[in-house]
């Protein structure tokens, strides 16, 4: 985008600048410059300095103009030049004989029709440019939409004001011939000045806009470029370049301007080589040219029955080929000129010599990692030695291996085998950390111990001692079945809900 700082100055009449040092190249304090070495020479005695200077306004547009009042102007200072109508504010970008060497490069002929320079600009002038400028921005996008509305094929690229604000020009291009009176009428209502409408080339557009090219740097045609040479694709050809769009064509559509930089070098370097349609013939067969190396003077030629096998010629001997088939005299074969394959230059490696990380670092894709489910690493302390996280050997507890045979602890485990049937204990489920003497049995509701007729019903829907019509159906938890099955009784298969008749089965009632 375009850099405001620098052209439209401070409230002082100085130039604010882009805080740049001077290096920005888009619309800024350096963009299309020109170095004044005669600056530092003084002119022969008698001599008066050339009347005009050379006046730079917003994108790069420069202009010349006649100093007629003998103002001392110097590079950087602010004017005010004669527009029509009104009058424009500019910077001056160069003084002097250099001026003159310019207008003939240009074909500006110096005479009476160069517009003046009527004085250096004052603070109010400064002010009215200033917010003159700050109006661009808006009125573009208000400008697009407005012939986005008309439906024309044009696009308005950039908006200039007058120095005095009583003009604004506005810059398009389109591929057509557009009639755009119905829109002066709009912009002329919308935005209540004075319109111009002024058509610019796809070139002028990207020099005016800037950018950045492919190459990394600031476009040439907005820094230091102020003509535009006609490039074709021929220039493409020469330098055996790849006829791709794609990669000839710059920000502008159009292609690059750097195609023309080489092209006299390549021009120079193929007169001594024969032409890309040399055809040589030979007994064995004929052959045409496929590759050219322009500086290193080789060519590879290839028979018409087997193009896949390239043989490599000297462009002298093509030369001495090709006199022969002028006579009409034919040479054995190809391979009798043909020199040994140019061995392939090593190519350089990374070297990572300053611990940076390799190039090809993101083409693998890493691997998962398993998650680690144990989350405690450390080692258990079992006795025995030392044991790993992942070992699936039994853990031997309370082990007395390692002790001497008087110092061995019996391991309790509520052992009820070595008692008689009376005095076993109950084994707790429960983890008991007391004693095994100290621990109480789970009290269970156990009515094994207890007389037929002190037993204790059960919690489960027990109906045994309820009446017969306030027994409750139990299919699953039946009390009466178990007792039934304990004393050997076998239930009548037909009777589904006979809690009465296993009650009058059962002998300890």
């Amino acid at each position: 985008m375009a850099c405001t700082n620098c052209s439209t100055g401070s409230k002082d009449g100085t130039p604010r600048g882009c805080k740049n040092n001077g290096t920005c190249g888009t619309d800024s304090c350096n963009k299309l410059t020109v170095f004044d070495w005669l600056s530092n020479m003084s002119l022969p005695g008698g001599e008066a300095p050339f009347d005009c200077v050379e006046v730079r306004f917003k994108n790069g547009r420069k202009e010349f103009y006649r100093n007629s009042e003998k103002i001392t102007l110097s590079i950087g200072d602010i004017v005010a030049t004669e527009a029509s109508p009104g009058h424009d504010i500019g910077i001056v970008t160069l003084t002097g004989e250099l001026v003159k060497i310019q207008m003939k490069k240009k074909n500006v002929k110096n005479n009476a029709e160069i517009a003046k320079i009527y004085r250096k600009a004052s603070q109010k002038d400064i002010d009215i440019w200033s917010d003159a400028r700050d109006k661009e921005e808006p009125m573009k996008v208000v400008a697009r939409e407005i012939a986005i509305r008309l439906s024309l094929e044009m696009k308005i690229s950039d908006i200039e004001f007058q120095g005095d604000g009583s003009k604004a020009t506005f810059y398009y291009t389109a591929n057509d011939r557009v009639d755009f009176r119905q829109l002066i009428k709009d912009f002329a209502r919308e935005f209540s000045t004075r319109i111009e409408m002024k058509q610019v080339g796809f070139r002028q557009e990207a020099s005016r806009l800037g950018g950045i090219g492919s190459c990394g740097r600031e476009l040439c045609c907005s820094t230091w470029l102020t003509d535009f040479r006609s490039v074709n694709t021929s220039a493409a050809r020469y330098q055996q370049l790849s006829l791709n769009p794609q990669k000839l064509a710059g920000q502008c559509g159009k292609l690059k301007c750097c195609l023309n930089y080489e092209l006299d070098t390549y021009l120079d370097a193929l007169k001594g080589l024969p032409d890309m349609d040399t055809k040589v013939y030979t007994e064995k067969g004929d052959a045409f040219c496929q590759k050219v190396d322009i500086f290193k003077g080789l060519m590879w030629f290839a028979y018409t029955n087997n193009m896949a096998h390239w043989h490599v010629l000297k462009a002298e001997q093509v030369k001495e080929i090709v006199e022969l088939n002028k006579l009409k005299q034919r040479v054995a074969s190809l391979e009798d000129y043909a020199i040994e394959e140019v061995a392939p230059e090593v190519e350089k490696t990374f070297q990572n010599a300053m611990g940076q990380d390799s190039l090809t670092r993101f083409d693998v894709p890493k691997k998962k990692r398993r998650p680690n489910n144990n989350k405690d690493n450390k080692k258990p302390e079992i006795a025995g030695g030392d044991r790993r996280p992942n070992d699936r050997r039994p853990i031997e507890r309370n082990n007395n291996n390692d002790r001497p045979a008087g110092d061995r602890r019996p391991i309790e485990k509520n052992n009820n085998s070595d008692k008689p049937a009376g005095e076993r204990k109950i084994i707790e489920k429960s983890n008991n950390p007391r004693p095994v003497g100290v621990r109480k049995p789970i009290e269970r509701n156990n009515n094994t111990d207890k007389p037929a007729g002190e037993r204790k019903p059960n919690d489960r829907n027990n109906n045994s001692e309820k009446p017969a019509g306030e027994r409750k159906p139990n299919d699953r938890n039946n009390n009466n079945r178990n007792a039934n099955n304990r004393n050997g009784n076998k239930r009548n298969p037909n009777d589904k809900g006979g809690n009465d008749k296993n009650a009058n089965n059962n002998p300890a009632e």
